[in-house]
């Protein structure tokens, strides 16, 4: 994979999902951001921590990574302004799809509702569970 910079919106979301396709703990993580829809949209983030290539199996389908350990080094060295909200959520990303070491006790709390189903829903996939659609039904919540 190269640095090119990585295309934006939906063609990125596609180029993630593939690259995570198959190991659950890394779709959960990555859709978690995905549907999260903060870090995704911003320059700063996919500049530094996101790395696209493409498949060798195809030869053409875009695939794109996320430096999950950089990504959290950088959020707690002060190098990417956020809300708390969006600390959290990349912290529980980081976590389910890299292995990244994070409190729920202290990450947790402050979470709204949204986010709160997000997060049920990825804990379910990352263990092999599919995606309930009841699970998403706090989502405009």
């Amino acid at each position: 994979m190269n640095r090119t910079p990585p295309p934006d919106g939906p063609a990125l979301f596609a180029a993630l999902r593939a690259c995570a396709s198959g190991i659950h703990p890394l779709e959960a993580g990555t859709s978690l951001l995905i549907d999260h829809g903060s870090w995704l949209c911003r320059r700063d983030f996919t500049s530094r921590f996101i790395t696209t290539g493409t498949s060798i199996s195809d030869g053409t389908t875009l695939l794109a990574s996320i430096d999950w350990e950089a990504a959290v080094i950088a959020l707690h060295a002060g190098e990417l302004p956020s809300s708390g909200g969006e600390r959290r959520m990349l912290h529980l990303a980081a976590s389910i799809a890299g292995g990244i070491p994070v409190s729920l006790y202290d990450t947790l709390p402050g979470i709204d509702r949204r986010n709160a189903s997000l997060v049920i829903s990825a804990v379910a996939h990352a263990a092999g569970l599919p995606y309930l659609e009841t699970d998403k039904r706090h989502l405009n919540g």
